[in-house]
This record gives C-alpha cells, sequence and structure tokens, in this order.
C-alpha cells in the first residue's frame, strides 16, 4: 500500500492519469492505518500532497468536501502525527449553518487548535456570532467548544458573556432546547471559574442563579447545583440564600415517588445526583437560623435516614449504590451541622449496620464517617458502642485501607473509660500490621498512652512494649517523651528504672530501649541499688553487654550514663575508669566517642566529690511543652490548611473537662508546680491586651496603629453559649476568617489553642490578636498568651497559645479582639472567649447518703441557688446528661429516689480555694418545665467564701 499511494503521488506530481487526485484522497486512511510509526516521513508527505491537491484545484470545495477533509486530518492526528495546517479549513467550517459541518469544525477546534494559534480571533469571533444566535444548538455547540478549551483566553473573551446566557429569559418555542443552553452554560462557566476564578466576575447574574434551583427543569437544577456549590466555597455571603431554596428542592426530591421523576430516577432513587449535589451544597453552610427552614431540612435527613432501613426495591448494585450515595451524604451533612443529637445517634447506628457488611467499600466509608461522628459531643457515646465491632475488623479484614480506618475509629472513639482496651488491641494489631502504617499506630498508642494515663506506670509498660514490638518504628519523638514525663514525675521514677532494667535483661534489646534504660538507669538507678539483684555492678555490666551492639549516637548516651553511675556509685568508679581508658574508646576512630571518653575520663579523676556532684546532678525536670508527638502524627498526614478548623469542630473532649491533645508549637512555657503532662504550666508573661480606646470614631485606614475594640460579632453570644457545656469546635466564622479553639482543663489550669484560619486566597496583613479583660477579671483569671505571626497567607491558618489560671471565682469572660488588613482594607471583629468558671469543676463521685447529708447541711441562704424555668428544646433524657457532664459535674446514678431527676457533683479549683458543688434538676416532662434547678456550695474547712455557683441546662 506504501509503494502504491507513493507511486499514485509521483503519477499525479508528473501529470500522469493513472489515478485522479479524488482516489487518493479516498485511499488516504487506508493507506495511513496500515503505515507503522517508521513511515512518519511517508505520511507527511501525503499530508503536503493533500494540501497540494486541495488548493490547487480548479473550483472552491464545498462544506461537505471540507468537513470530509477534516475529518481526514482529525483521523491522522489521532493517529499521533503533528498536523500543522488544514486549520484554516476547520475555522471556515464555523460558519456554516449546517450542523453537522459546525460540529466537525468546533471538535477540530477543540482537539487541535491551542491558545497561541494565530487563528484565535478569528475562532473567538465565530462562538461570539454563535452565541448571539439564539439558535439553541449553535450555542450548546459553541459553549461546549470553550468549556473543551478552558484556556485563560477563552475564560478573558468569554467570562462575562456566559453569566449572561445562563440567567437570560429566552423566549423558545421549544423550552427543552433553551434548557440544555443553560445546562451548558452552567457547566462551561464552572469550567472556566475553575481554570481562571479571578476572571469570572460577581455581579447581578449572582442572585438570580440561585433561583435556577426552582426550575422545572431538573437537568438545569443540577448543573446550576455544581456551580453554585464551588461559588459558594469562595463567596459563601454572595449565595446564603441559595440554602432555602436547596432545602425546599430537596424536600420535593426525598418525598417524591420514583415514578413522579421518571427521566430522573435511577434503579427506584429519585434523582440521586441531584440530591447528592444538594446535600454537598448545604455543607457549605452552618445550620439554618430560620426554624422553619431546619425543620424542614431535619424532615429531609430523617426521610433518608428512614429510607435506609427499608428493604430495597432492586437486587441490583445499581439501585445499593445510589441510594447509599444519597445516605453517605445525608450523615456527612448532619455531621456538618453537629447540632442535632437524635439524628447523630440514629445516623450512628446506621452505619454501624454497615460495619458487618460485605461490601468492602461500604464498610470503608462507614468506618471513615464514624471517625468524624465519635468526635462529636452527642454520639461519643453511640460511636463507642461498636468498640467490639471494629475490633473484629482489626483482626479479620483482608484490605489494608480498611484496617486502617479501623485504627483511625479507634483512636477516635478512645477515652478514659476504653483506652486501656484499645490501646491493648492497637498493641497486639502492631505485631501483625502492615509495614506502610506500622509509625503512624505507633505515634497514636503514645498519644493516647500519655493523653489517658491515669496510672504513669501503664503508661511507662506501655512505651517499653511498644519499642519491644516495633522498635524500628518508634521515632526519636516517642522516646524523647517518655523520658521527659518520668522526669517530670517522682512517683513513677523508681518503677520506670526497675522496669526498665528488667527489660534490657532479654537476649535481644532494641536500640531504642537501650536509649531508654541508659538515660534512665543514669538518673534513677540508685532507686533500684539496693536489690542485690540490680546493684550498681551489674547495672553498668547490663548496659556495657549492650555497648557493641549500638550506633554511635547510642554508645555517647552509654558514655554519659557510665559518668553518671561514678556520680551515684563510687564503688564502680575504677571498672568505669577502665572502660574509658581502654584503645578501644581513647583512640576510637569516631571523634565524638573519643572526645566524650577523654573528658568524661579526666573530669572522673581530677574533679572533687563535691564538683562531681554538681557538675552531674539529677536533670532538673523538663519544662512543660506541647507533645512533639502530635506534631509528628499531623507532619505524617500532611501540612495543616482551614480544613483542620473543621477538624477542631469535631474534636471531642477526652473527658468532662480534658480536651484533645495539645498541637505542637515552638515556644515553650514555664512550669508551675502544679503543672502536669498535659502541659498546663505557664508561659512567659504577655500583657492581656489594652483596654477598649476611647478616642474618635473616625478611623484612618492607611494607618496601621491598633483600633478602638470593635463591638461584639453577629452571633456570637449564641456560639459563647454552646461552648459552656463543650471545649471544643468553631467560634467564629465568616466569609474571611474562621476561629477554631481546642481546650483543655485540670483543676486550676487550662490551656486554649487558637485557630486562626485565612479563608480567602488573599494574605491577612499586620494580624494582631488581643485579648481583652476588665480590672476585676484581670485579679481572678490570669491569661498569658504567645505571639502570632502578623502574616497569614491565603488559605492558611495559625495558632495561638492562651495559657489559664484561676486565681478566684469570676463571672466575666475575656474578649478576643482580632484586628488585620485584608486586600488593604481594615478589618476589626471581636468575640467572647468561652473562659467560664465551669471549666474549672472537677467531676466528683458520692454514695447517695453521703449526697444528701451534705445536701441538708448546706441549708443557709448564701449556699443555695434555685432557679425555674421553661426548656428551650424538647427534654431528651440522654441530652440532658451529656450537658450535666459537659457543664463539668460527675452525673450521679441512682442516687435520687424520682429516677427522673438528675443529680451531679463536683469541685470548682481556684488557685486560692476550692469550693464544691451539688446540682438537682427536677424536670416535668408534661410542661416542659424544670421545676427545680438547684445548685448548693460547701467550702473544705479553712477557706474564705466565693461567689455563688450555678446549674445550667438549655
Amino acid at each position: 500500500m506504501r509503494r502504491y499511494l507513493l507511486s499514485t503521488i509521483l503519477c499525479e506530481k508528473k501529470g500522469g492519469k493513472g489515478h485522479s487526485s479524488e482516489t487518493i484522497r479516498k485511499n488516504l486512511v487506508t493507506g495511513t492505518r496500515t503505515c507503522c510509526s517508521s513511515d512518519r516521513r511517508l505520511c507527511l508527505q501525503l499530508h503536503r500532497f493533500l494540501l497540494a491537491s486541495y488548493s490547487s484545484g480548479d473550483k472552491a470545495l464545498d462544506g461537505y468536501s471540507k468537513k470530509k477533509y477534516v475529518c481526514k486530518l482529525l483521523f491522522i492526528f489521532l493517529l499521533g502525527h503533528d498536523i500543522d495546517f488544514g486549520h484554516m479549513e476547520a475555522v471556515n467550517l464555523l460558519s456554516s449553518n449546517r450542523y453537522t459541518e459546525k460540529q466537525i469544525g468546533y471538535l477540530f477546534i477543540s482537539v487541535l487548535v491551542n491558545s497561541n494559534s494565530e487563528l484565535i480571533r478569528l475562532i473567538n469571533n465565530a462562538i461570539k456570532n454563535d452565541l448571539a444566535s439564539r439558535n439553541p444548538t449553535f450555542m450548546g455547540l459553541a459553549l461546549h467548544c470553550i468549556a473543551n478549551v478552558g484556556s485563560r483566553e477563552m475564560a478573558e473573551a468569554f467570562a462575562g458573556e456566559i453569566p449572561k446566557i445562563l440567567v437570560a429569559g429566552y423566549v423558545s418555542c421549544v423550552k427543552d432546547t433553551m434548557d440544555s443552553v443553560k445546562q451548558s452554560a452552567a457547566l462551561c462557566l464552572l469550567r472556566l471559574y475553575r481554570t481562571s476564578p479571578d476572571l469570572v466576575p460577581m455581579g447581578d447574574w449572582t442572585s438570580r442563579v440561585v433561583h435556577l434551583l426552582n426550575d422545572q427543569h431538573l437537568g438545569v437544577v443540577t448543573a446550576a447545583t455544581s456551580l453554585i456549590t464551588t461559588l459558594a466555597q469562595k463567596n459563601p455571603e454572595e449565595f446564603k440564600t441559595s440554602v432555602s431554596l436547596a432545602v425546599s428542592r430537596l424536600s420535593r426530591i426525598v418525598t417524591s415517588a420514583s415514578t413522579d421523576l421518571q427521566d430522573y430516577t435511577y434503579y427506584f432513587v429519585p434523582a440521586p445526583w441531584l440530591s447528592v449535589k444538594l446535600l454537598r451544597l448545604l455543607q457549605c453552610y452552618p445550620p439554618p437560623e430560620d426554624p422553619a427552614v431546619r425543620g424542614r431540612l431535619t424532615e429531609c435527613l430523617e426521610t433518608i435516614l428512614n429510607k435506609a432501613q427499608e428493604p430495597p426495591k432492586s437486587k441490583k448494585v445499581q439501585h445499593s449504590n445510589a441510594k447509599n450515595a444519597v445516605l453517605f451524604e445525608a450523615i456527612s451533612l448532619i455531621i456538618h451541622h453537629d447540632s442535632e443529637p437524635n439524628l447523630l445517634v440514629r445516623a450512628c447506628n446506621q452505619l454501624g449496620q454497615f460495619l458487618q457488611h460485605r461490601e468492602t467499600n461500604l464498610r470503608y466509608l462507614a468506618l471513615e464517617s464514624m471517625c468524624t461522628l465519635a468526635s462529636s459531643e452527642f454520639s461519643h457515646e453511640a460511636v463507642k458502642t461498636h468498640i467490639e465491632t471494629v475490633i473484629n475488623a482489626l483482626k479479620t479484614e483482608r484490605d489494608v485501607s480498611v484496617r486502617q480506618r479501623a485504627v483511625d475509629l479507634l483512636y477516635a472513639m478512645c477515652d478514659r473509660s476504653n483506652a486501656q482496651q484499645i490501646v491493648a488491641e492497637m498493641l497486639s494489631y502492631l505485631e501483625t500490621a502492615d509495614y506502610s502504617i506500622r509509625e503512624e499506630i505507633v505515634l497514636k498508642v503514645a498519644i493516647l498512652a500519655e493523653k489517658y494515663a491515669v496510672d504513669y506506670t501503664w503508661y511507662v509498660d506501655t512505651i517499653l512494649n511498644l519499642i519491644r514490638i516495633a522498635g524500628d518504628y518508634v521515632s526519636e519523638e516517642v522516646w524523647y517523651r517518655v523520658i521527659q514525663i518520668v522526669i517530670n514525675r517522682d512517683d513513677v521514677q523508681g518503677y520506670a528504672a526497675k522496669t526498665v532494667f528488667e527489660a534490657l535483661q532479654a537476649p535481644a534489646c532494641h536500640e531504642n530501649l537501650v536509649k531508654v534504660g541508659g538515660y534512665i538507669l543514669g538518673e534513677f538507678g540508685n532507686l533500684i541499688a539496693g536489690d542485690p539483684r540490680s546493684s550498681p555492678l551489674i547495672q553498668f555490666n547490663l548496659l556495657h553487654s549492650k555497648f557493641h551492639l549500638c550506633s554511635v549516637p547510642t554508645r555517647a548516651l552509654l558514655l554519659s550514663t557510665y559518668i553518671k553511675f561514678v556520680n551515684l556509685f563510687p564503688e564502680v568508679k575504677t571498672t568505669i575508669q577502665d572502660v574509658l581508658r581502654s584503645d578501644s574508646q581513647l583512640k576510637n576512630a569516631d571523634v565524638e566517642l573519643q572526645q566524650r571518653a577523654v573528658e568524661y575520663l579526666r573530669l572522673s579523676t581530677v574533679a572533687s566529690t563535691d564538683i562531681l556532684a554538681t557538675v552531674l546532678e539529677e536533670m532538673p525536670p523538663f519544662p512543660e511543652r506541647e507533645s512533639s508527638i502530635l506534631a509528628k502524627l499531623k507532619k505524617k498526614k500532611g501540612p495543616s490548611t482551614v480544613t483542620d478548623l473543621e477538624e477542631a469542630k469535631r474534636e471531642r473532649s477526652a473527658d468532662v473537662n480534658g480536651g484533645p491533645e495539645p498541637a505542637p508549637a515552638s515556644a515553650v512555657s514555664t512550669p508551675s508546680p502544679s503543672a502536669d503532662l498535659l502541659g498546663l504550666g505557664a508561659a512567659p508573661p504577655a500583657p492581656a491586651g489594652p483596654p477598649p480606646s476611647s478616642g474618635g470614631l473616625l478611623v484612618d485606614v492607611f494607618s496601621d496603629s491598633p483600633s478602638a475594640v470593635a463591638p461584639l460579632a453577629p452571633g456570637s453570644e449564641d456560639n459563647f453559649a454552646r461552648f459552656v457545656c463543650k471545649n471544643n469546635g468553631v467560634l467564629f466564622e465568616n466569609q474571611l476568617l474562621q476561629i477554631g479553639l481546642k481546650s483543655e482543663f485540670r483543676q486550676n489550669l487550662g490551656r486554649m489553642f487558637i485557630f486562626y484560619g485565612n479563608k480567602t486566597s488573599t494574605q491577612f496583613l499586620n494580624f494582631t490578636p488581643t485579648l481583652i479583660c476588665s480590672d476585676d477579671l484581670q485579679t481572678n483569671l490570669s491569661l498569658q498568651t504567645k505571639p502570632v505571626d502578623p502574616t497569614v497567607d491565603g488559605g492558611a491558618q495559625v495558632q495561638q497559645v492562651v495559657n489559664i489560671e484561676c486565681v478566684s471565682d469570676f463571672t466575666e469572660a475575656p474578649v478576643l479582639n482580632i484586628q488585620f488588613r485584608y486586600g488593604g482594607t481594615f478589618q476589626n471583629v471581636s468575640v467572647k472567649l468561652p473562659i467560664t468558671l465551669n471549666k474549672f469543676f472537677q467531676p466528683t463521685e458520692m454514695a447517695s447518703q453521703d449526697f444528701f447529708q451534705r445536701w441538708k447541711q448546706l441549708s443557709s441562704p448564701q449556699q443555695e441557688v434555685q432557679n425555674i424555668f421553661k426548656a428551650k428544646h424538647p427534654m431528651d433524657t440522654e441530652i440532658t446528661k451529656a450537658k450535666i457532664i459537659g457543664f463539668g459535674s460527675a452525673l450521679l446514678e441512682d442516687v435520687d429516689p424520682n429516677p427522673a431527676n438528675f443529680v451531679g457533683a463536683g469541685i470548682i479549683h481556684t488557685k486560692t480555694t476550692q469550693i464544691g458543688c451539688l446540682l438537682r434538676l427536677e424536670p416535668n416532662l408534661q410542661a416542659q418545665l424544670l421545676e427545680s434547678v438547684s445548685a448548693k456550695r460547701w467550702l473544705p474547712p479553712g477557706t474564705h467564701r466565693a461567689g455563688g455557683a450555678r446549674g445550667a441546662v438549655g
């Protein structure tokens, strides 16, 4: 065939009449199919011949011939050959009035023409003519071409025209044709916004495009929902009216039968794709404030959960896929709102049914969704009921990704009540876990063991067991942390020395265990030296037997342990000096080891006992700081962005007043005598902030000096009230800024992590958060802050740490004022920081007899507060219990003779005193009244009287 085509070409060039040029053109595609990759030069000769034969003809080509010509060029291009001619013929097809010719022209332009082409202006003019033609078919072709090319040049030319097409009220004899144009316009605008968001102008059309959610054509609604969702993520205020319309449309879909939406019903599921898109749109906003809209949305979500319980209408997998897609998106919306306890618990129960489903994907999605449910204060207990199923999945699942999600869920559902069980199961799984996730499991076990350690002997045992099982995956942060904790806690030092001594006696020890053992025995080996089985010489011989098996850094650490032994145990001084004096140490090839041996030997020889004791005295306690283990885990999960604030919103406190693990920070604080492992020590003092300015109202917009404090932001009081019974969540959010909180409190100390998230793509400059306290509040509440970077990049977040100490009882709350510049405009936001007296409430267990005996003793008016009020929400027993526990007191079961009453007890800790509080709630369920909310308080002997305690259930 190649020879035939080549000979024919030569014949044509010589004027031969054996074959016509039309015959050659007919055989072009067939000949090209038979060409291999080495025949590219022949193909190029064919291309040039075509060009010559078409351009040299006596008569002009008609539209049909041009269409065939362009089709053949497209075919050659799809075979992998470059086409550098024929583009003008394709552009000419765009001006044709025939659909088939125009379609081929647009296809050629979409595939071959790039944005740098010289013909781009002609192409744009042709597209503009078709967009203005009012012919739906031609408009659709033009919009498809714009979307397929999607270049910045296309966006510059048409980003202003397409919104007009989208919201224009065209009058057409066939409405469906204009509906298809609206669909294409919405998707075309979405493509341009994704590629060049800065070129798509926001204007009057934004308020009109929202109303497309009410369009009768569901195809238009589906396309418009995709567009609005993407736009609302960057400009939520512009599209907030879409919430009510989306709820209304979702309600109509969910309550309709499959026969009502026949054209958009997929295997008996009405409009599943549109339902998913509407649910995702609603996740861009907080719960609706309008009670009617909120109630209608709740009904929709309940209906979706109810339908999930119904028997399937088809056994085909497409039916279950569509049904489950809507269900999982509805659960995501329930989790996002985190405001309806009943829905959260129902969602948890529904996901629990999927944990044992035969479909792997459903088990994976159920575990993933339950991870976020576990962080909600309303559904955490419901998630914990599935702990045995999750543990079984960890042991039996074949898919490693499902096992990893099971580990994540165990980590999320862990609290003080089940910490030891979960840590034990994770350690057991660690022995057979996939290598790809071992490091992450090690970090999570270390975090949980530290966070929920009531008995720190258990913590020491857990970390040593962790090193034994997966020593290669125990990072330096883990064994550094155990050293820090042991040194800072006197009550565990002797046990740690004994335990690590016994662990080192194993024939094979991991090097990390040798490091921990060397450090702990060097500091606290004297605590076990009285036992003949762990005498000083035995300790030294045990460590030195591991010396030759270790790396250089570990050997250096052991040499430091030896010189510590010289100070602790003078009886082994000669033995250690012999080791340091040996050639293997003094002439070691490693400079670090050689220098240590020389210096330590000299120190042990010339220094007096007093000098030696001073130089080698016991290490002082480490400054309490944020755990570096959590930093390691977050780094492994990826960099922090604004989405971490959603995580903060879903984080649940570990116990009553305990929060999640502190995030890492470079600054360290100075420990106070009562500081504990949560890192609640005081930080270097920082001013609590200036009082509000009394200057004039005029503000110099070009000045960077602090402005007057802004009034409280709208809705901040409601957000403040929500934090009375919880410690973590989103405190404030607008179109620019999101403020999230993570808090932890123990006795009279607390620490709050404030996350400032930039929701825009533009930097915040001169970013200055300030805490403002009244004079009385500064006396009763000590707040110490750490500085924040004055520049916050677009899409990023910064963290500020606030150390808190309750000096005495207080009633006010500090104000957080944030000032910054955005796009040259000065921004000023103020919110109340949720630091209330009940945060320093520690639960106290009491027997029924003790409770009522103490209750009767507290009878003076100064010791009792009582209030009767109407409940704002339907009184649910589980919700009421959760709020009492969240308030800080212990919930005492089976104490009150009336089982409908709720009883609590606790102690408020301040620096100056401790105030005991008793609480009784007596609900009247028929009248939806709390007949009596009583709180009594007592003072331990020898303390002064403090302010009144109060009970609160909202």
